[in-house]
């Protein structure tokens, strides 16, 4: 019989197998699929290109499939070592069935993508599915850990002790945890690799905290080998759709691929007991998120399109931008205006037509925010520039969960 030591190691190194057969086979597919997506009415023009090219759209389809197949495969394979060691069934099945219960989430939402790809949904909707789609997910945290309690900041604790259980307080937190990811990856978006891109890097910073975990030997092991066993597949099939979807892109991800990749992001945080580290792991999104605010709830016009403008005089983009009446601006935009002008987090221009006063002001991205402060790019430069931001920001995250931790916490918390 196998020793532990050496039964452990065939799940992972089967994940990075299945992970490199999702990169050859999409590596296949991809080039060979795209006409039909053109065919079957799913394409777009490429507004950051001199000659408008149609790209295909919503590849993000073929990739979420691809992985669900590699996915569904590999499912006998983390019991490997509870087959040879003849582990008790109780804690089999919870693990099983957690790990059901993440792919179901993940299929719920890449049905919601495609529905979003196909109709255009509305961003009501699109903040209420993914809701639906983590029920699954909430409903078997329940049954099989309902764990609530979270460990309080050592300069609060004479206030609320050690650690609070805050009930039902948490489930909401995970479900909006849920739709958080599931959408902030969509509204950071619009730039040739910039979706898939970011989707690489926060996910290779996940599997590098998920090994470093494993390699102190954390008391969470199983957790955090499940979030190894989503992530490291999801990888290698973003790898693939990455090298289609880099500038000059031959493909769009789509809108599926864009709630694909939050939600599994999303499973494997409240799966792997990690949903603080996974936010530090966001931060570019939160940010962006943040900023977008007064436009994503109206106080500030926001436009269908809020990416970059091209500029086909030096084939370079520009920060776009959106105009409206003075006087249609309320009290609460007037003051959002002058806060984020004061602070140099907008350019703001004002100019008088047929008598009225109007006020131009860039849109409220961070693609957008960078333009203003660094002044045309090309579409490639910018989404290096994003990711850099992003890598730096995942640095940033990991310096914030371990060496910093030990000023607000005895033992780090996920």
């Amino acid at each position: 019989m196998a020793t532990p030591v050496e039964v452990q190691w065939i799940p992972l190194l089967s994940s990075v197998v299945f992970s490199m057969i999702g990169y050859l086979s999409l590596v296949f597919l991809i080039p060979r699929c795209k006409y039909a997506f053109i065919k079957a009415g799913f394409r777009g023009k490429d507004m950051a290109k001199k000659d408008n090219p149609v790209i295909p759209e919503a590849l993000g389809i073929l990739v979420a499939g691809v992985y669900l197949v590699i996915i569904f495969l590999f499912i006998p394979f983390p019991f490997v070592n509870d087959i040879a060691l003849q582990t008790e069934q109780p804690e089999v099945f919870k693990r099983f069935i957690s790990q059901l219960a993440g792919v179901l989430a993940m299929c719920c939402t890449i049905f919601l993508g495609m529905s979003d790809d196909i109709f255009d949904l509305r961003w009501r909707d699109k903040l209420f599915l993914p809701t639906v789609a983590s029920l699954p997910l909430l409903m078997v945290y329940y049954v099989t850990y309902h764990l609530t309690v979270i460990v309080v900041p050592i300069p609060l604790r004479p206030y609320f002790g050690t650690s609070v259980d805050i009930g039902i307080l948490y489930y909401l937190y995970m479900g909006f945890l849920a739709v958080f990811c599931s959408n902030s990856i969509n509204i950071l978006s619009g730039i040739n690799g910039l979706e898939v891109g970011q989707s690489v890097v926060i996910a290779i910073s996940l599997i590098i905290f998920n090994s470093i975990e494993l390699y102190h030997q954390c008391c969470q092991v199983e957790s955090h080998l499940l979030s190894l066993y989503l992530l490291i597949p999801f990888l290698g099939c973003s790898l693939a759709l990455f090298k289609y979807n880099w500038y000059p892109a031959e493909v769009f991800v789509g809108d599926t691929y864009c709630y694909f990749a939050g939600m599994l992001f999303a499973v494997v945080g409240i799966l792997g007991h990690f949903s603080k580290t996974l936010l530090l792991m966001f931060i570019p999104q939160i940010i962006n998120f943040v900023y977008s605010l007064p436009q994503l709830f109206r106080f500030i016009p926001c436009p269908r399109h809020r990416l970059p403008k091209y500029d086909p005089d030096i084939d370079k983009s520009r920060a776009s931008e959106t105009q409206f009446k003075a006087k249609d601006a309320g009290a609460l935009a007037k003051i959002i205006i002058v806060f984020l002008k004061t602070f140099r987090l907008l350019e703001v221009k004002e100019s008088t037509k047929d008598g009225e006063l109007y006020y131009t002001c860039n849109n409220m991205t961070l693609n957008n925010l960078v333009l203003i402060h660094f002044g045309p790019l090309r579409e490639d430069r910018l989404c290096m520039f994003l990711l850099v931001i992003q890598i730096l920001c995942s640095c940033l995250g990991f310096v914030i969960r371990y060496p910093l931790a030990h000023l607000f916490y005895t033992q780090m918390s996920s």
